[in-house]
């Protein structure tokens, strides 16, 4: 038992070692607030002295001086110089070891990570680059939980057109925009607060008119009612979950969405689209040209990177763009902008489209070239995940990279999904995803500082 709690020990302290060095890593603005506290001890002591028409020095002097010469009596200087020392400095580390243990107490009391460890984490995603990211659905948000890994200046720009689910129910009944796409990217950028987010995500599955509805979707939904105001809304609600980053919609304005397909037929709403069947000549909004939210409108003039997608090609990403302030905003920017390809076409809206037909729909949509770069899957998934798909009817969409050439793109090749092993299912990974984007802007940065 000794043994093992010596080896204990000798595990503990290189840690504890480590951690208080690690107080003295820069940027974190300890040191200097130590150094400014140590000063305020000595100016306190001399102006004590001042007021009490002492001579400071003199004193300070003769008092250090007999202290000294007491001590020099029984040890000789060589001996008690350093044992001064590193009393004092062990004393310092104990002194300052507790009180941060005790902020920590208070702060953390689950003790999952060190508090200088948190604030390590809070400097360096506070100084990750501006990014912006533009889509709706399941796609952005998982987007979402990738990008809060390198920045907290992550503001997720959210369409508003969807109609179907408990959103369209919340929308038709209480005359709210949807809050579904914006709950689900408040989610995703929540930084901490795990049963928030349970709560927020949690979806009645019993209840006479709750089934169907999220507990998310109905807190936005009062909150709108109470503030009148759904931008309040979701402000109030990204404070319950201590999110990283903004989320926004783009715009404030009961956007209607529909569809003219190759045979003639106008199809309206955002979720009757996928049911039509057809292919997707032009897709529009209701009213025209909505006005953009302000805010997203400056977070895209201020933002170093913008990423639109993945997502629903019709009823995700392009619904943002035909919000005109959006696409004009992304236009003016001079950041990198890329567009991250969805990897299986989706029944009923991009049926057989390789990249280069989702390109060229969202420049017939925007009427001009919003991005210069698209990420594409690299690798197919697995057969049995093509097989599952095939039989809905779903298949990888193809890089025809002479088109996109042809459209004047590049394309960055990267292996970025994830699919359960058990039902084959495919989607991007979070946190490939969220590396490979940041890689390529970190890529982009060193090439224009060494051109």
């Amino acid at each position: 038992m000794v043994a093992l709690r010596h080896r204990m020990m000798r595990h503990r302290t290189p840690r504890q070692v480590n951690q208080w060095f690690k107080w003295l890593s820069p940027g974190l603005f300890v040191k200097r607030w130590l150094l400014v506290s140590a000063g305020g001890v000595l100016l306190l002591g001399l102006g004590v002295l001042i007021w009490t028409k002492q001579t400071p020095v003199f004193y300070v002097t003769q008092v250090m001086g007999s202290f000294v010469s007491a001590i020099a009596v029984w040890l000789p200087h060589s001996v008690s110089g350093p044992a001064l020392v590193a009393a004092g400095l062990a004393l310092v580390f104990w002194g300052q070891t507790r009180t941060f243990e005790s902020i920590t107490e208070v702060l953390m009391p689950d003790h999952e990570e060190d508090l200088v460890d948190r604030l390590l984490t809070h400097r360096r995603l506070n100084r990750g680059p501006r990014i912006v990211a533009i889509g709706g659905g399941t796609g952005l948000s998982t987007l979402l939980r990738g990008l809060k890994n390198y920045s907290s200046n992550v503001t997720a720009i959210v369409t508003v057109a969807d109609d179907g689910g408990s959103s369209g129910r919340l929308r038709r009944e209480m005359g709210v925009l949807p809050p579904g796409d914006i709950r689900n990217c408040l989610a995703a950028l929540s930084a901490e607060e795990r049963l928030m987010t349970a709560l927020f995500q949690y979806r009645f599955e019993v209840g006479d008119g709750l089934t169907g509805h999220s507990f998310g979707n109905l807190f936005l939904s009062a909150m709108t009612e109470i503030t009148g105001d759904f931008e309040a809304a979701i402000a109030a609600s990204s404070q319950v979950l201590a999110i990283r980053g903004c989320v926004l919609p783009a715009t404030l304005s009961d956007v209607r969405l529909w569809a003219e397909l190759d045979d003639g037929r106008r199809i309206e709403g955002e979720s009757n689209i996928p049911e039509a069947k057809g292919r997707i000549a032009r897709v529009g909004c209701t009213p025209e040209n909505p006005p953009a939210l302000p805010k997203a409108v400056e977070a895209i003039r201020r933002a170093d990177y913008i990423i639109i997608g993945p997502g629903s090609l019709y009823t995700s990403i392009i619904p943002n763009l035909l919000v005109p302030g959006i696409a004009d905003a992304i236009a003016a920017s001079i950041a990198p902008c890329i567009y991250v390809c969805n990897v299986m076409s989706q029944p009923g809206e991009t049926d057989h489209y390789s990249v280069g037909d989702h390109i060229a729909a969202i420049d017939r949509a925007c009427g001009r070239i919003l991005f210069d770069t698209v990420l594409v899957q690299k690798d197919p998934p697995s057969p049995r995940a093509l097989d599952r798909y095939a039989r809905e009817d779903s298949h990888p969409v193809a890089v025809d990279r002479d088109i996109i050439a042809r459209l004047g793109r590049r394309v960055v090749l990267a292996n970025v999904i994830d699919e359960d092993p058990q039902t084959g299912l495919v989607r991007h990974h979070s946190h490939k995803l969220g590396r490979m984007l940041l890689r390529w802007y970190d890529r982009l940065q060193e090439l224009q500082e060494d051109p």
